[in-house]
């Protein structure tokens, strides 16, 4: 008996990519497990300052422009074009984009019980 997989996918940054207008952001998401436990796709911003809290665990890599990750004690970290970084659940802080910010993400969602 053979299993089949599903065929591995390229997932490639396509530059045209714009946010969806005022300020606004893209989300494309290009995979999902069965489960939805693990999602990975595509984001793209403006730039913009938001108060975040983390209920899921997300790497990311920065494909253009500027994070900065504020937690809620103040440490501050930046990161740019080619960086990749981790928000572990439960962080709490302040997500700024300081400019135009495109990456790729992948999400862990815990399952809830």
């Amino acid at each position: 008996m053979t299993e089949t997989t599903d065929p591995v996918r390229p997932i490639r940054f396509d530059a045209g990519q714009q946010p969806d207008g005022q300020g606004t952001t893209t989300t494309k998401q290009l995979y999902a497990d069965p489960t939805g436990h693990f999602q990975a796709g595509f984001w793209s911003s403006e730039p913009s300052r938001s108060e975040v809290t983390y209920a899921i665990d997300e790497i990311c890599f920065v494909l253009e422009g500027t994070v900065r990750l504020t937690d809620a004690g103040g440490h501050a970290e930046i990161f740019r074009s080619g960086d990749s970084f981790v928000v572990p659940a439960g962080f709490k802080g302040t997500w700024e984009n300081l400019e135009p910010v495109r990456k790729f993400y992948a999400i862990h969602k815990p399952a809830t019980g």
